[in-house]
């Protein structure tokens, strides 16, 4: 009995009699932590092992006499099955085993050791097996999973592993099998952590560089009060805004939305914001802007991405825009006579190439105030699902409230509607836009 179990290892280092070495990390899926046997005993672990050791998990060799006479027999020995896990698991050059192999599920219900000479499956694992020469095998099992074995070469005396041998054996597997799994889950709540806490720090810097991307400052036109408001319902977003100056001193006001959240929709907006500033001081025209970027977005973006976009070009002096639409929210505007809606008609940008943009003109009275915002105000639902709704977003902007003052408004009634602790469904993004009344005095009334 004393013989065949000394010459059993479940894995070690230094005087050991048996190494564990684990496979390239490349050719493994993630948390897979395969292990190889080396000539003098045998590795014990699953492709999730956590740890290279545990408590139960090796029986020491022999002394040092007897290791040479092992490698003077250059028995060979197996490397350690793994987990059962969807797809083929590499656990080293010896020793593949799919998922689906017949012997996965002979392992899992065996009630102990197992002589791997005498099974005759139709398995590749068990064909590995015995061309490295295992004799006996016991599945560590746990929670009804299979996370490793213990294999063992033929006994040096030649003789079967006896009764007593595989009684031990079994109640070895017994106490490795837990602490392995122990140890498995350890590790692997390791490596979360650390991918974590590298994703975090991926946000943080993708944040720091779309912060980079919104205006510094609202643009500063006489008998004009700019407010803006952003933000993300993660840590990145795909809103954005932006006030691009042109040649002939005129101003483009942007808005833009696109699908999708986090750094996908950070990266389209990226791209988005950067071809308008390009293209606006040379084509000038909100229509043919959104025309151009669209055709170069098609080229591009993503499948099943896209843009909604409002651009809309003031003149300061007259108090006129002219604005077109890609497929954005449309704009509400205070008036003497009540609440306007900017409309004109057009596809979002990224779908299909040759669109186009229609543009329209608007004339600001001194008083007059617009409000440019994204779905993130309008589709925002209350506990019952009952959504924030656009006729609701029309009332606000026609309440009185102006710059700061309306964008405050909006934020309170939406915390109100939607509860404290609600999760922000979607970016936001609130641009206010007013002529004063000063503007009648100061010779700005064409």
């Amino acid at each position: 009995m004393g013989q065949g179990l000394e010459r059993t290892t479940g894995g070690g280092n230094g005087g050991a009699a048996g190494t564990v070495t684990e496979s390239d990390p490349a050719a493994r899926p993630a948390g897979a932590d395969p292990v190889r046997a080396d000539p003098e005993g045998t590795a014990v672990a699953g492709p999730q092992a956590a740890t290279r050791s545990a408590p139960g998990q090796r029986v020491t060799g022999e002394p040092r006499a007897w290791r040479r006479g092992w490698r003077r027999s250059r028995a060979p020995v197996a490397a350690a099955t793994p987990v059962p896990v969807p797809g083929q698991v590499r656990q080293g050059p010896e020793i593949e085993l799919a998922s689906n192999d017949p012997l996965v599920g002979y392992l899992l219900s065996a009630a102990g050791a197992v002589d791997v000479l005498g099974l005759e499956l139709d398995s590749p694992g068990l064909a590995a097996m015995k061309e490295a020469g295992v004799v006996l095998t016991v599945p560590l099992i746990s929670s009804g999973s299979l996370i490793g074995l213990i294999n063992l070469g033929p006994r040096l005396s030649e003789r079967d592993y006896s009764s007593e041998d595989r009684r031990l054996l079994n109640a070895l597997a017994g106490y490795a099998a837990p602490a392995m799994r122990v140890g498995q889950l350890v590790r692997q709540q390791e490596a979360e952590a650390r991918n974590r806490e590298r994703i975090e720090q991926e946000l943080k810097i993708a944040q720091i560089i779309q912060q980079q991307f919104l205006p510094k400052r609202v643009p500063e036109l006489p008998s004009w009060h700019v407010a803006a408001f952003y933000r993300p319902a993660r840590t990145v977003g795909g809103d954005f805004y932006d006030f691009i100056a042109l040649p002939d001193g005129r101003v483009m006001f942007v808005v833009g939305d696109v699908t999708d959240k986090g750094i996908p929709a950070a990266l389209v907006m990226a791209s988005t914001h950067a071809l308008l500033r390009g293209a606006a001081p040379r084509l000038v025209s909100p229509g043919a802007v959104l025309a151009h970027v669209n055709d170069l977005l098609c080229a591009d973006i993503p499948a099943h991405m896209f843009v909604t976009c409002l651009a809309l070009v003031l003149d300061p002096l007259s108090g006129k825009v002219e604005f077109a639409n890609a497929g954005h929210d449309v704009p509400y505007v205070r008036t003497a006579s009540g609440v306007a809606e900017l409309r004109a008609r057009g596809m979002p940008l990224g779908l299909m190439p040759g669109m186009e943009y229609e543009e329209k003109a608007f004339q600001f009275e001194p008083g007059d105030c617009a409000l440019l915002h994204s779905d993130g105000l309008a589709e925002a639902h209350a506990p019952d699902r009952e959504m924030f709704g656009f006729p609701r977003v029309a009332e606000l902007a026609g309440r009185g409230a102006s710059g700061e003052a309306l964008i405050d408004l909006c934020l309170t009634e939406l915390a109100a509607f939607t509860g404290p602790e609600t999760e922000q469904e979607d970016d936001i993004t609130l641009v206010c836009l007013e002529r004063s009344m000063s503007a009648r005095y100061a010779g700005g009334v064409r």
